[in-house]
């Protein structure tokens, strides 16, 4: 199957910082992350809690906290600079072409607005739509993510919901303006096994069908395995690999990586009883400055050189790592033999 035509792009992201302000001193929580997203495209942030992947999505959003300051030499939406973007027209994207599913629908729903009210509220202001309107849109779209008897549901609160109804109506909501780009943070968390294939296969398939661009936050390798087309692994705020999904999973580089697919059962290779990887350490304070390679005192590859700027090494135009370690044919095959 060819390549087809180049995807537009649509998100531009380079050197994005956020610093945060504390009593200890500023908490570097995002540190030079570049990456883009293509029109229609998956692409995944993936690494452990705390490693600046929520941060990374609020900034894009402009949705930081007083104490945050945010820096990118590019930050481009749409041909849009939001890093010049006035407040105005930051909102008027907001909700609208580009919108965010957070991690836990019972705290990003208004407990005192039924769902109805909630949905059609951001229809209507975005859109200047008559009420009828809007809130034909919203039994649309709420049929469409899966939820039996929507107008009926239009009149309820979130307490009166599910979890797994909850996440759909955030879905829903995400998609009342028609976006172009929908950040979804750790979409599935909070849900069983069963619901949250559920999600995945509705995300698809309403992705495939709006032509939606979907920036992923999760820290579940596994659903980077099913829904992702590229992957950018954080640590410590900062991307330590790049690379198409098939890529990352086929020859993992970076020691954080691999140490994450070890930690993993493998279908049909991982015996019963088998103890699953670790790794070992715990992450660094990000407040003050960090030289060199985060992950090395956790590492077991870790030498001298790893204090100092790291080399960035491509084994192909679409895989790139930070790492002294080539991780070459011949390193693997030392390994193997080990």
């Amino acid at each position: 199957m060819g390549a087809g035509p180049p995807r537009e792009l649509l998100l531009e992201v380079k050197d994005l910082s956020v610093t945060i302000r504390t009593p200890a001193g500023p908490l570097h929580a995002v540190r030079g992350v570049s990456f883009d997203v293509h029109r229609g495209e998956t692409v995944c942030l993936v690494g452990e809690s705390g490693c600046g992947k929520s941060m990374t999505s609020l900034a894009i959003m402009d949705l930081l906290p007083s104490t945050a300051k945010r820096q990118a030499s590019r930050l481009v939406f749409a041909g849009i600079d939001l890093t010049r973007a006035s407040g105005a027209e930051i909102n008027a994207l907001r909700g609208n072409r580009m919108a965010m599913i957070f991690q836990e629908p019972m705290t990003a729903l208004n407990p005192a607005w039924t769902i109805g009210n909630q949905l059609i509220e951001v229809y209507r202001h975005h859109k200047r739509s008559s009420y009828a309107e809007a809130r034909d849109r919203a039994v649309d779209l709420l049929a469409k993510v899966g939820i039996a008897s929507p107008a009926e549901r239009l009149g309820q609160y979130p307490h009166q919901l599910s979890g797994g109804l909850r996440q759909r109506v955030m879905i829903a909501m995400a998609l009342m303006c028609g976006p172009d780009l929908i950040i979804a943070d750790e979409p599935t968390t909070a849900l069983d096994v069963t619901i949250q294939a559920q999600i995945l296969r509705l995300l698809a398939g309403l992705q495939r069908e709006f032509g939606i661009a979907l920036l992923l936050i999760t820290h579940d390798l596994g659903i980077v395995a099913r829904i992702a087309d590229r992957v950018h692994v954080m640590y410590a705020g900062a991307i330590v690999e790049s690379a198409t999904t098939a890529e990352l999973f086929a020859r993992p580089r970076h020691p954080y990586t691999r140490g994450l697919l070890s930690c993993l059962p493998r279908p049909g290779t991982t015996k019963a009883g088998t103890r699953l990887g670790t790794i070992p350490g715990i992450v660094p304070s990000l407040i003050g400055g960090i030289e060199g390679c985060a992950f090395r005192t956790r590492c077991e590859y870790a030498r001298a050189e790893c204090a100092q700027t790291l080399p960035v090494r491509s084994p192909s135009a679409t895989h790139r790592y930070v790492c002294v370690e080539e991780f070459t044919a011949e390193t693997e095959l030392r390994e193997a033999s080990a």
